[in-house]
């Protein structure tokens, strides 16, 4: 049995517990996988990291380009994200041969095209579990537990940060502002938490989820995104008057028009599995036309669990180097399959709108989502105090293109001070 060896790029969060878990385990893992893995390079731009993990002398440098050279490394791990320096270190490892495992979601949301076609013209393996849910291993049961299904829908929560924030609001009527500090305070939120609270984040994820499960290449840019930032406890509170629970999710479906892909928050009813995941926990929801409904649930982010999906892969890998069998599962994406117009999206739709508290406005908004075929459901008034009104609409299902036609013209009547909230609702 030869030693598998192993550089690590980036001793951050996750890569601190990378080295933990190899400190801890890797005598287990000669038991339990069959293979010898030494963890013998490290590269950190803080010179400090070496000292604060206790690295072997000789084993550190600030220079990443000394790993991926190094001709005794068999697997480089890229854990410094972005797509910048990350996407060189990662192409210059694949191009001198070397298997990589990164968890970098947005270099594989961008550019994961060109990285899969590195690695299958070099023949080594690219593995990237982490980079979606942290610790739930979700990538490669779509890549070989589920590959016999055609997948219908996969959709989640998929950022810790944002369902943090809105359990906070929902159990303890926390606004946006409050939640965002206390998620701070606590350390789930960036001091710039841009990337959570906008939905980036989470767009990146659904991106690779979609190309793996739909077999066809779907990147960022193409993800219509929607944040948390316009949500108010009132809000919150009016969905679970209702039955719903408020949660952004991440959400891709195959239809016969393409790929409907979106991340936004959503209502959902309050008995199904994904309105009862709170916290920083993730859960992804996957529907094939023979497993049916399966749900993949746990911590999807923290040092240990992304570091645990980061370690999985490397012995994974290290598998395929021993028995030399590289390059298995390379890209899948041979569909070309379009994506879907977001005007062209049905379902229903909460809408909250602040309104003058006069005779006639109820009949007034209303004629207007009648013009463009938008059908309510229900209309209910919810403040009545004061020269204003606070009236929460909820539609049937109707196109996003004529809800937005109709809010556009409902906004330009003088008895609407404002539109607050828009919530699309979906009974999953």
């Amino acid at each position: 049995m030869r030693t598998i060896n192993v550089g690590l790029i980036g001793l951050g969060t996750v890569g601190s517990g990378v080295v933990e878990i190899f400190r801890k385990h890797t005598d287990d893992f000669r038991l339990r996988a069959g293979v010898d893995i030494a963890l013998t390079r490290f590269a950190d731009r803080d010179e400090g990291r070496a000292a604060q993990l206790g690295l072997p002398e000789g084993s550190f440098t600030t220079d990443a380009a000394e790993v991926i050279a190094d001709p005794s490394i068999d697997i480089v791990i890229e854990l410094i994200g972005g797509i910048g320096v990350a996407r060189e270190f990662v192409l210059g490892a694949l191009a001198q041969g070397k298997s990589v495992v990164t968890a970098n979601k947005a270099l594989m949301a961008t550019h994961g095209q060109e990285v899969m076609d590195a690695a299958a013209a070099a023949g080594v393996d690219i593995a990237f579990e982490a980079s979606v849910g942290g610790g739930i291993p979700i990538i490669s049961p779509l890549k070989h537990c589920l590959v016999s299904n055609e997948v219908e829908s996969v959709m989640g929560i998929v950022n810790g940060t944002t369902n943090y924030m809105l359990t906070r609001m929902a159990e303890d009527g926390l606004d946006y502002d409050s939640a965002l500090a206390e998620a701070q305070a606590k350390g789930f939120a960036e001091a710039d938490p841009t990337a959570d609270v906008d939905g980036f984040d989470a767009a990146a994820k659904i991106a690779i989820l979609a190309s793996i499960a739909f077999n066809s290449r779907v990147v960022l840019d193409q993800v219509p995104t929607e944040g948390i930032r316009s949500l108010t406890a009132a809000d919150v509170s009016y969905a679970a008057e209702m039955g719903y629970t408020i949660k952004l999710l991440a959400i891709a479906q195959r239809t016969d028009g393409g790929v409907d892909i979106r991340v936004h928050p959503t209502m959902i009813p309050e008995a199904h599995p994904l309105a009862s995941v709170n916290g920083v926990y993730n859960a992804i929801y996957v529907v094939g036309d023979s497993v049916g409904e399966t749900m993949f649930f746990g911590e999807g982010a923290g040092s240990l669990p992304a570091a645990s999906a980061v370690v999985g892969d490397v012995i994974e890998v290290a598998r395929h180097i021993s028995r030399g069998c590289l390059g298995l599962v390379g890209c899948t994406c041979n569909e070309e399959l379009p994506i879907r117009d977001l005007a062209e999206l049905q379902t229903a739709y909460y809408i909250r709108v602040l309104v003058t508290d006069a005779p006639g406005v109820l009949a007034a908004v209303a004629k207007l989502f009648g013009d463009h075929g938008v059908s309510l459901a229900s209309v209910i008034q919810k403040t009545d105090e004061g020269p204003t009104a606070e009236i929460v609409y909820v539609t049937h299902r109707a196109s996003e293109r004529a809800v937005r036609a109709a809010l556009a013209e409902v906004e330009q009547l003088d008895v609407v001070d404002s539109i607050g909230t828009v919530v699309r609702v979906e009974d999953l």
